[in-house]
């Protein structure tokens, strides 16, 4: 556990909080005492992936488009 000092945090907060991202704990201090402690908080779990491919077949099943997205999209651009 880290010690800062109330000064070290007011002029270098960037490194403080580079700390704190790591995942570090530190004790604010003042005067030698600490003051309190400050904890970071635990990363939140981002949401899965949703599952494209599996819509796709839901939707369509195994049909195949008769126009390829790769020719669909040289139209869009052809268009202008």
């Amino acid at each position: 556990m880290k010690q800062v000092g109330v000064r070290d945090l007011r002029y270098n907060f960037p490194a403080v909080e580079r700390m704190l991202r790591r995942g570090e704990t530190i004790e604010l201090t003042k005067r030698k005492k600490v003051v309190c402690r400050l904890v970071p908080i635990a990363p939140t779990e981002q949401p899965p992936m949703p599952d494209f491919m599996g819509r796709l077949k839901k939707i369509y099943g195994n049909r195949k488009l008769k126009v390829s997205m790769a020719q669909r999209i040289a139209e869009e651009r052809d268009r202008y």
